[in-house]
């Protein structure tokens, strides 16, 4: 159900990022290259950890240059947003990936801090663009806002496609026989964070988000892999996976079912996740669904929240006036923020 009721709004969103990307920010130069790493050897005495304390900065390892695809405006201070082509060494796939990093990134007072980092997945087929580098959905603008008025973290977003095509859905996984987008999305992509940011060194600073398809993945990868995300937002998720896919691969397909990942989470006791459910109150078929998954897993070391939008859709905009009305306090809450 998540791709039939987002196809077509996806197909106007693509469009409308295609069109608008340009006017993001204020600035009108011509895209210019961009990087955002820096490491302890510039200006080692800033760099400096006090002595006795541990830090928890992983700092740039591998930088790269970006391409610049648009700024931010408003509350995003003309921050721009880069990207790249990535060819994912351990997936062995090679898509693209769009990256930012909040206002506070660049100030001078945490120049030696490590930020979090929100890995943000499109919904339906996410090919070939992630609609949330769009100037008509301001998640960038609107986290800006938030971490000045204390809403949210300020967090460093990484955007990759979600898949490898506009033909098959691949469910954020490693379905036998097709690309590896599970190891891509819980490996390749946060690695590329992690050789170009100034990043932590904890699980409790990486976030997954996602909608529609991108939900279902986002609440899949996180139960997969705790070890690298804390917290889930799935934005109007299936439950489980429903690539045509997986045919012939049932083991395979119910390693990577949510339901059955919530239940040996709880099993083997942890460690704890947080899992921030979106939907729109008018999501009549997803919504059920939902409170279901959260009825019979939201226990132990599985912990959830719900966040109807009162009059929502099943939307990218929908969820992203549901994350400034309380989600990300929430998710923020659960989450390390900014530190040496």
């Amino acid at each position: 159900m998540r791709k039939a009721l987002f196809r077509p709004a996806v197909a106007l969103i693509a469009l409308t990022v295609l069109v608008t990307t340009a006017g993001c920010g204020t600035s009108t130069s011509p895209p210019s290259p961009v990087r955002f790493g820096g490491g302890p050897k510039t200006g080692a005495a800033l760099h400096t950890t006090p002595h006795g304390k541990r830090s928890l900065v992983q700092w740039p390892t591998k930088p790269i240059t970006f391409q610049e695809e648009s700024r931010v405006g408003g509350a995003g201070g003309n921050t721009p947003i880069g990207v790249t082509t990535l060819h994912g060494p351990k997936s062995g796939f090679t898509g693209k990936v769009w990256v930012w990093a909040p206002p506070e990134y660049y100030e001078k007072r945490n120049a030696d801090k490590g930020f979090p980092v929100m890995e943000a997945l499109p919904g339906a087929y996410g090919y070939p663009v992630n609609y949330w580098i769009g100037s008509d959905l301001k998640l960038e603008e609107n986290l800006a806002r938030w971490s000045k008025n204390g809403t949210s973290l300020p967090f460093i977003v990484v955007m990759p496609v979600l898949n490898p095509n506009d033909k098959q859905y691949y469910d954020g996984s490693d379905i036998p026989g097709q690309p590896k987008i599970g190891t891509w999305l819980s490996q390749d992509v946060p690695d590329l964070v992690r050789q170009n940011f100034r990043t932590l060194k904890t699980r409790d600073a990486w976030a997954i988000m996602g909608s529609s398809s991108g939900g279902f993945a986002a609440l899949k990868n996180v139960l997969q892999n705790p070890g690298t995300f804390k917290v889930a937002i799935p934005n109007g998720p299936d439950i489980v996976p429903d690539s045509p896919l997986w045919n012939g691969h049932a083991k395979e397909e119910r390693d990577n079912n949510p339901e059955e990942l919530a239940r040996r989470l709880t099993a083997r006791g942890g460690p704890d996740v947080y899992l921030a459910f979106q939907d729109g109150s008018k999501e009549y078929t997803v919504l059920p669904k939902v409170r279901n998954f959260i009825a019979r897993y939201g226990r132990g070391p599985v912990h959830t929240r719900l966040q109807i939008v009162p009059g929502g859709t099943h939307s990218a905009a929908t969820y992203v006036q549901g994350m400034g009305e309380g989600t990300m306090r929430w998710v923020s809450a659960h989450m390390q923020g900014p530190t040496a």
